[in-house]
């Protein structure tokens, strides 16, 4: 028998056919400056934009980022490239609200700080220690340490807003929570 989910109070086990075709598209975290940011989320996380959009009238723009499957690049058209961008799936949406970055005490709220909310995104690396050397190389700040703590094997890292991100290597993954 195929696995579907696991059963909790409040899962339903047979969603609607109507929900059929829906994919989880992407997340969307504000930026407080686009140079400092994209530059984190592509030299440091690897990630590529896909598509910049903005929005002049309401002064802000969109910056899609993701790491494309080899078997399914990018189209080089522009409208095609967006309509492809909607079709994926660990999409990450950079919101730039324009003027931010001149703001020198401008800040978002992390998620973490009271009120707790949004808490992370997460990344999957092949190999932990060699992302955490990477890291380190980069000066990225770290919340947790893989080593730190009760949850052995799993880092937390911050973005240049400060919005944490956890990294974990999935074979090491096998025993967590048992």
């Amino acid at each position: 028998m195929r696995f579907t989910s696991e059963s909790y109070p409040g899962v339903c086990a047979q969603p609607s056919s109507a929900s059929n075709g829906f994919v989880f598209n992407h997340t969307m975290l504000r930026m407080k400056d686009p140079k400092v940011s994209l530059d984190f989320y592509s030299r440091i996380m690897g990630m590529q934009v896909l598509r910049k959009l903005d929005f002049p009238e309401m002064k802000f723009s969109l910056y899609f980022l993701a790491k494309p499957q080899a078997d399914d690049p990018a189209p080089e058209d522009v409208a095609e490239r967006t309509s492809w961008t909607f079709k994926q799936r660990g999409v990450l949406e950079l919101t730039h609200n324009w003027g931010s970055e001149e703001d020198a005490d401008f800040k978002y709220h992390d998620g973490n700080a009271q009120p707790q909310g949004f808490g992370h995104i997460c990344f999957a690396v092949p190999n932990l220690a060699a992302a955490v050397a990477w890291f380190d190389e980069n000066k990225v700040v770290f919340v947790k340490r893989p080593e730190q703590g009760k949850m052995k094997d799993v880092a937390f890292i911050k973005d240049p807003d400060g919005y944490w991100i956890e990294i974990v290597e999935p074979a090491l993954m096998t025993n967590i929570g048992r």
